[in-house]
């Protein structure tokens, strides 16, 4: 019964939740971590072991995984970065076939989480407000500039004035023209969704991001808010979400009923370690789910209000390192 963490980077909380949850249920069973680079990364070496893995361009990379999990008894894995999602997701019978549960959604729901056009239509067919998208020739200043597949808020520009705009923000066509959701105005929320095996909704941690270093949350309090049921009146049920959804919105500070979505990941985020630690537990409830074949029932009172986490710098260190 054990766990693989793939692309596991620095994700050290993480790897360690699932440990001590899994070590409860199977005192024997490991959590295994993969990476490309897996001396340097963080989360490999506090792994139970780590193993070197192909890049996700190869084309060996998903054999080499398949022959991972049958050599070494692994029967869960859990993708953490958004490049390799739709390639495991379109893949997931390969695993299925020789008994490993890869737990990531459909790749039709990926593949719309990925595009931030598609998901902004998303968010319109289930009622769900969202940031006007301008035209480069027809805009609004300030406004805020994102890449249609981006992640970890990399080439993200807030423009403040027409001198702030360049010739690459007009010819990239990725780059979309969004109405500006003033932060002095609105608290930015990423939520914490747990779907199970059939796609329904069991618990959402609203995580206010207080402050946000190279895309990943420092400083965050969990808030049970107007988000929580709002999210479940019109989330209740997404077809083929699985598992961890991280969802962003904005809400006002001070009228409930002015909600912004902004988009979806489906995979944990880098700051669902307060959400753990404040009691909603996905790593036991994913073990319960698929490893044990339990049912998990409404987790929405499961974790502490007003929990305020404050990250800081650590070390991991490897003796012997050659480099």
């Amino acid at each position: 019964m054990n766990i693989l963490i793939t692309s596991v980077g620095r994700r050290v909380s993480l790897v360690r939740a699932f440990q001590k949850e899994l070590k409860g249920f199977f005192s024997e069973a490991k959590v295994f971590a993969s990476d490309v680079s897996p001396v340097l990364s963080a989360g490999c070496q506090v792994a139970d072991e780590y193993f070197e893995v192909p890049a996700l361009d190869e084309s060996s990379y998903i054999e080499f995984l398949l022959n991972l999990c049958d050599e070494n008894g692994i029967k869960l894995i859990i993708p953490t970065i958004d490049t390799e999602l739709l390639l495991l997701a379109s893949k997931n019978d390969l695993f299925e076939a020789i008994g490993v549960k890869v737990l990531i959604s459909s790749p039709e729901f990926v593949k719309k989480c990925r595009d931030k056009r598609i998901i902004h239509e998303f968010f319109k067919s289930n009622g769900i407000t969202i940031a006007r998208e301008y035209e480069k020739d027809n805009y609004e200043l300030p406004l805020f500039i994102k890449p249609i597949d981006g992640s970890r808020s990399v080439n993200t520009f807030i423009i403040s004035t027409e001198e702030d705009l360049t010739a690459e923000h007009f010819s990239n066509e990725k780059l979309m023209f969004l109405e500006y959701l003033d932060h002095d105005i609105y608290d930015e929320f990423t939520c914490d969704l747990y779907y199970d095996g059939h796609s329904n909704l069991k618990c959402v941690v609203p995580r206010k991001r207080l402050e946000v270093r190279e895309g990943e949350v420092y400083k965050a309090v969990a808030k049970n808010n107007a988000l929580v049921g709002y999210i479940k009146e019109r989330l209740n049920y997404i077809k083929g979400a699985v598992g961890c959804i991280t969802a962003q919105f904005f809400l006002h500070k001070e009228d409930d009923d002015k909600i912004y979505g902004i988009e979806i990941n489906p995979r944990f985020g880098g700051g669902y370690p307060l959400s753990y630690l404040a009691g909603a537990n996905f790593p036991k409830w994913i073990i319960e789910e698929y490893l044990l074949g339990k049912t998990i029932e409404d987790k929405f009172d499961s974790w502490e209000n007003d929990l305020l986490m404050i990250r800081y710098d650590d070390e991991v260190l490897v003796h012997g390192y050659k480099g």
